[in-house]
């Protein structure tokens, strides 16, 4: 009997069914708004990473549309070659001002600027990378792709970093990689320490800034000025995927940098440059966040509010800093439990299982909005407090 070589494909999805890991995908039909439709249904949303709803403002696609009508659908090519626009350039202009940075350069998406970078700071086994253990799974698999030697610290863990750092300091070049605002739990890395021990030791300091652009920080312009080591940061990495409203990675930092990454990050040198329609929308949206402060300020009005009232209700929020909020569940079954409910009651928040957070720490994580109103967050509050009673969680 010959063997099937894809048999794997179907058993190991079943097991992941049997055991309440698996995604279910639904369908969002139409814009990503704080009242949205979904598989047919009006709903709340609340799983949405566009923190202060920029991807439905009237600039971003206004913008998009000029740029499209300017430069045409596409960009024809990789920045290298023949793909780098003047939009593209000019995104980086104004990004590099707001960051208050010497310069930026501009990825395709999140991940590719983690896999593409990471591994070419430090490539050889001569380097060491040193990366947090609750590390976003792009980090992970940028370290994966470099031959250098790794070290895993315990979760914002000063000493367990420095006793790696003390360790290693005979390495050609040590990378030390956080996450900024930790995406599962809403944590913030303690930036200013990590980089008072990088600059101790002699290593590279690099943020993954994903879930903190536009969301920390003055008019939302990062977690190194949230901690006040702007300056001083070798490496700001972080996405227009989230808080900007549009798609894309980032960094931020010395003209040194933006010259080695755009000649050394295959990811960026063999991948097609962004449509004029997307480089336009990054555009209008971090003039947005220079220009129009109110949109951060809603977003943290709304956490507030939100995180005080679902904590009076006796759910566990874990230890978040941050408008991500963990409302812990325990076992995936009874996370996936409360999600159906919370969708029964027109509220859309999805459940968080193994692998991607640990088998005993399943979550519904809401994301807040800064469109989000009072009247929207009774509702998904209300929802929340029946359906976690139906599930046994308060």
């Amino acid at each position: 009997m010959k063997r099937n070589p894809t048999a794997f494909l179907k058993e190991e999805y079943d097991e992941l069914v049997s055991k309440g890991f698996n995604w279910q995908l639904r369908e969002l039909q139409g814009p990503s708004t704080p009242r949205c439709r979904v598989d047919g249904k009006e709903l709340i949303m609340l799983c949405s990473n566009n923190y202060l709803n920029l991807s439905n403002h009237p600039r971003l696609i206004a913008a998009a549309k000029e740029w499209t009508d300017r430069n045409g659908a596409g960009s024809g090519s990789v920045r290298a070659i023949a793909g780098n626009m003047d939009i593209h350039l000019m995104v980086e202009k104004e990004l590099a001002k707001f960051k208050k940075r010497d310069a930026s350069l501009v990825y395709q998406t999140g991940f590719a600027t983690n896999a593409g970078l990471i591994p070419q700071l430090a490539p050889s086994r001569e380097d060491m990378i040193i990366s947090d253990e609750l590390n976003h799974g792009s980090i992970i698999d940028g370290v994966r792709l470099s031959k250098a030697e790794r070290g895993v610290y315990p979760h914002c863990d000063m000493g367990g970093l420095e006793d790696v750092l003390r360790k290693n300091q005979d390495k050609r070049r040590v990378l030390v990689v956080t996450d900024g605002v930790f995406s599962m739990d809403g944590d913030t890395a303690p930036l200013d320490k990590i980089v008072a021990l990088c600059q101790e030791y002699g290593a590279m300091s690099y943020v993954d800034d994903a879930h903190g652009e536009g969301v920390l920080g003055e008019k939302g312009a990062g977690i190194g000025v949230h901690y006040g080591v702007d300056d001083k940061l070798d490496v700001e990495m972080g996405t227009f995927s989230k808080a900007y409203g549009v798609v894309g990675g980032l960094i931020a930092g010395s003209e040194d940098l933006i010259n080695f990454a755009y000649n050394k990050s295959r990811t960026w040198l063999l991948s097609g440059s962004h449509p004029p329609a997307v480089a336009g929308a990054q555009l209008a949206a971090i003039q947005v966040l220079e220009e129009e402060p109110q949109h951060w300020e809603n977003l943290w009005k709304n956490t507030k509010y939100f995180k005080g009232r679902i904590q009076q209700m006796g759910f566990d929020t874990g230890k978040t800093e941050t408008p991500i909020i963990p409302v812990m569940c325990g076992e995936s079954h009874k996370a996936k439990q409360l999600s159906k409910e919370l969708y029964d009651q027109g509220v859309f928040a999805l459940p968080i299982v193994f692998p991607m957070v640990a088998r005993d720490k399943a979550r519904i994580r809401v994301i807040l909005n800064a469109g989000l109103t009072q009247e929207l967050l009774d509702e998904a509050l209300n929802a929340f407090e029946i359906g976690g009673k139906r599930a046994g969680i308060i």
